[in-house]
């Protein structure tokens, strides 16, 4: 797998193995919405692991370091709004001293896969996701890893914002609810296994 370096040589802070981003909108307006799947599934492994997610003095994240069988793994969750998520790369990358961009997996909400549906997968394009385009304009590359996690398509274009910002009731939220379980899910495999074994696992049994 070829490597790719970021911008920033002036790196310091405690390395880790693995840097996981969850991405979110911040503010009680959006919690629970579709378009913080990502965010959620994160601070759900941090909850599960122990751990608490903190801001840190010139951090656009909040964040939490786990022990793992890979070594440290960095949790992160973006305090920007979604369209502004490349904001927290380049202080998060400095501090966890990550140089293999393919070591970045970005955890995000995906339309194009259906509800309860996961994805984990190295590169690719950015299916119109303001978070994906952000990150990958900052860093000038799109060979981040993501795990992407299936919201499905809104009932009409018209109602695309609506349907990812807004919170589900009902049925469709405690589905959401294990959505968001099931990612947290995928997340500790990749806390367990290196990338490849975990796509496998994490693709077989989700579909």
């Amino acid at each position: 797998m070829a490597l790719r370096r970021s911008q920033d040589s002036d790196r310091r802070g405690s390395a880790s193995t693995l840097v996981i981003v969850g991405l979110a909108n911040p503010g009680t307006e959006y919690e629970g919405s579709r378009h913080n799947v990502g965010g959620d599934a994160v601070r759900l492994v941090a909850q599960r692991r122990g751990a608490k997610l903190s801001l840190e003095r010139r951090q656009r994240a909040t964040t939490c370091t786990i022990s793992t069988p890979r070594g440290p793994v960095t949790l992160a969750v973006p305090t920007s709004y979604m369209n502004e998520s490349g904001a927290a790369l380049p202080p998060l990358l400095k501090r966890t001293s990550l140089g293999d961009l393919t070591h970045l997996i970005i955890a995000h909400d995906e339309l194009d896969l259906e509800p309860g549906r996961l994805q984990l997968k190295q590169g690719g394009g950015l299916a119109g996701h303001n978070g994906l385009r952000s990150i990958a304009q900052t860093l000038a590359t799109q060979d981040f890893a993501r795990l992407r996690i299936g919201i499905g398509k809104p009932p009409s274009k018209e109602q695309g914002a609506d349907y990812v910002l807004r919170r589900p009731t009902g049925a469709k939220k405690m589905q959401l609810a294990q959505d968001v379980a099931s990612a947290a899910d995928a997340i500790e495999v990749l806390l367990d296994y290196d990338f490849e074994e975990a796509q496998r696992r994490v693709n077989i049994a989700r579909g």
